[in-house]
């Protein structure tokens, strides 16, 4: 047979309970809402009630997670072509969604921050020491590579940080911050209900990162050292975004928003992640395959 080769012709075509078709129909179920048409107007009446501080505090977690959202879209482009050059047309299909998705998020926190915060200045001061090295140095460098670099172990790297670290740890332990605050006083409803959607959709991104590592670790046993290494590397910084946001503001901090408890909430997070990775150490492509199934069942607030 000449001519191109087309996965969706070939023999038993797309495989509709493929782990990538799976969170792709979930996208198309659940990841269709629109950041404009998010109510923000008790958000804006309540805005001027709020102190200095807590306005800063606000305004801070909102910016970081603008500059987060920014940055995941813009470097998604590199994976999502290796993926492509490899032929894994399911895994495309649903990277299509995951970017779409992205860009919504940069949206609504841009909206947020223009709407609500009223935020029209240079936001750049809210970035920290060990946020730039994840944001500005580790998380580019690693996708920006695979331009060039689309071996397993570089593909490897870019998942870690981006699914499991931005988007396991930092990004769950945002939301998390948002949600105490929004519902332990009864406040910016607005901003709650986009978060909502913003994790529902990343819970689906971290099911593919654990895919795609648990995919890899079956094809080729000795990255796990690798993975593993380059998650006790990453957490560190990611604790130390943690830290560094809170440092600001003690003794007392906003909204009584407690240090320990959100250092301890990462490192959960930080601990599940790794747990499901571990289960695909040793263990082959079909196992690797039904992990991935798992992981699509059991990450949180994925619906």
């Amino acid at each position: 047979m000449s001519g191109r080769q087309y996965a969706s012709l070939a023999s038993g075509g797309l495989d509709p309970s493929s782990p990538a078709m799976r969170l792709f129909q979930k996208a198309k179920r659940f990841g269709i809402w629109n950041p404009c048409d998010i109510d923000l107007a008790q958000d804006r009446v309540e805005w001027p009630r709020f102190d200095e501080r807590e306005q800063d505090v606000i305004l801070r977690l909102v910016a970081l997670f603008q500059a987060g959202e920014e940055s995941v879209a813009v470097d998604l482009l590199p994976l999502i072509g290796v993926i492509a050059s490899e032929g894994r047309l399911d895994e495309e299909l649903y990277l299509a969604s995951f970017l779409w998705e992205e860009a919504k998020h940069v949206e609504f926190m841009r909206r947020y921050l223009t709407e609500v915060c009223q935020a029209s200045g240079d936001l750049h001061a809210y970035s920290t020491p060990s946020y730039e090295a994840i944001f500005g140095e580790a998380l580019p460098t690693a996708l920006q590579r695979l331009r060039t670099d689309s071996s397993p172990r570089a593909q490897a790297e870019a998942s870690v940080i981006y699914n499991m670290i931005v988007e396991g740890v930092l990004a769950e332990t945002g939301y998390h911050a948002i949600f105490t605050t929004s519902d332990r006083l009864g406040i910016l409803p607005g901003l709650r209900r986009g978060m909502e959607l913003m994790m529902q959709d990343e819970a689906r991104h971290i099911a593919y990162g654990v895919l795609l590592l648990s995919r890899l670790v079956a094809e080729h046993p000795e990255l796990w050292e690798q993975i593993e290494a380059k998650l006790q590397a990453y957490f560190p910084l990611a604790a130390g975004v943690i830290t560094e946001v809170f440092d600001h503001y003690q003794p007392d901090v906003p909204f009584g928003l407690d240090y320990q408890e959100f250092l301890m909430y990462a490192m959960n997070q930080f601990e599940r992640r790794y747990n499901r990775l571990l289960r695909a150490k040793g263990r082959g492509a079909d196992a690797a395959m039904q992990l991935a199934h798992q992981s699509i069942d059991e990450e949180e607030n994925s619906p």
